[in-house]
């Protein structure tokens, strides 16, 4: 059960309401996670704006999803584990194998691979990666904007990660669970 109570999408905060219907136009239904970040519209505003302008960044959907599902497991978050999981086998089409990979920073694509890597590290050494991290990434075709987007993928999903580590957020997805003690 949750720790921190989850509201009605009727019952939310009145600012936290057209970013709550934003969300159901966009998804058709609105997570649990959103309505819990309600409580703060300020909270919500900037995550769906960080969220929403990342998606026209350069990174495909397909990257971020899996950028997701390897940030979920090395947190532990088994909300963002089942949520990112659905949205990569529904909205992404990654196939099965793939979002398992995806979960350990592995993929069969050498070049998602690297950037599923890169993102595990920054995430490990709290963006304190080195010169070499930068090299192999580039050596794999990124440019510098993707590299600030990686990063950028990297700090969304924690936030989401731990808002939902302290909260314990009911899950409103099929469930997945963590493999790796965070």
């Amino acid at each position: 059960m949750s720790r921190i109570s989850i509201p009605t999408v009727d019952n939310a905060a009145a600012a936290a309401k057209p970013w709550l219907a934003a969300v159901h136009k966009q998804l058709g239904v609105v997570p649990n996670l959103m309505k819990l970040v309600g409580h703060s519209p300020a909270a919500l505003e900037g995550y769906l704006s960080l969220n929403g302008a990342l998606g026209k960044g350069s990174l495909s959907v397909q990257l971020r999803e899996r950028i997701a599902l390897a940030i979920a497991e090395y947190n532990g978050c088994d909300y963002c584990l089942s949520a990112h999981d659905y949205l990569g086998q529904n909205v992404a089409k990654i196939s099965r194998s793939e979002l398992d990979a995806a979960r350990n920073g592995h993929s069969e694509d050498p070049r998602t691979q690297v950037a599923l890597q890169f993102a595990l590290r920054v995430a490990q050494l709290r963006g304190r990666v080195n010169d070499a991290d930068i090299a192999t990434l580039r050596l794999a075709g990124f440019d510098e904007a993707a590299v600030v987007e990686i990063v950028a993928n990297v700090a969304v999903n924690v936030l989401t990660n731990y808002i939902n580590n302290v909260a314990h957020t009911d899950i409103d997805f099929p469930e997945v669970h963590a493999r790796l003690a965070a």
